[in-house]
């Protein structure tokens, strides 16, 4: 499928969806932070779930992103606890380690860490990098976070079209929705063990490993996504 096709197709796909829902193009209204409006929710929902069924045609690929903190102050998980049995976890303080990762639900990933706060720059810098890798028309899910739709992403965003690689918003307040999120609890409450949080270069390692193995011996069965068209 040609770029310049493929772009007209996202577009038109897009606008053909909304329309059968009812939706016209026109000003947004503003409205109070806190929830989603509901309809621009159930709009992005169901053309979220087409994409889904275009993954899972293998017409296209479909990425969840998201950036992730692991810090040295471990998130407390719950275990088990016998009699005479001291558990317990580190508690060192300090900086630990930051991931920006793109996920698919069938465990294929890219995924890049740095020390210092992951910023626009970092992200449009990644993405670039991705959309040279890519094999087919690609669609990469984000959230709203100022660092996603900001002036360095906007104009990205053509180029990367004629790439292949295309950019879709979730719905405001909807984590729900982004499989990136299990991915990270499954990295801070599963795949890292106490011992890795007794140091800095220790943590940076073992998160390191743990990415790299998404998709290999570290693997999630995700839900099946259950709100597209009928």
């Amino acid at each position: 499928m040609g770029r310049e096709f493929g772009k007209r197709v996202f577009n038109e796909f897009s606008k053909k969806i909304s329309e059968k829902n009812g939706g016209n193009f026109k000003r947004i209204r503003k409205r109070l932070k806190g929830k989603p409006n509901e309809e621009i929710y159930q709009l992005k929902k169901e053309v979220l779930g087409e994409f889904e069924k275009l993954s899972e045609a293998g017409l296209i690929e479909l990425y969840y992103g998201d950036e992730a903190g692991v810090n040295l102050e471990p998130n407390v998980p719950y275990g088990w606890q016998f009699r005479d049995e001291e558990v317990s976890m580190p508690t060192a303080k300090g900086k630990g380690i930051n991931c920006f990762g793109l996920f698919t639900r069938d465990n294929k990933s890219w995924v890049a860490t740095n020390e210092k706060a992951i910023k626009a720059d970092f992200v449009v810098e990644q993405l670039e990098q991705f959309s040279f890798s890519l094999q087919k028309l690609t669609v990469v899910v984000l959230d709203n976070a100022r660092i996603h739709t900001g002036k360095e992403m906007k104009e990205r965003l053509e180029y990367w079209q004629q790439r292949g690689l295309f950019i879709f918003y979730l719905p405001t307040y909807s984590p729900h929705l982004n499989i990136a999120e299990t991915v990270w609890r499954k990295l801070k409450y599963e795949w890292l063990a106490p011992t890795d949080y007794e140091d800095k270069e220790r943590l940076k390692y073992s998160v390191k490993q743990a990415l790299n193995e998404f998709g290999r011996s570290l693997r999630i069965n995700f839900s099946d996504f259950k709100h597209s068209l009928t």
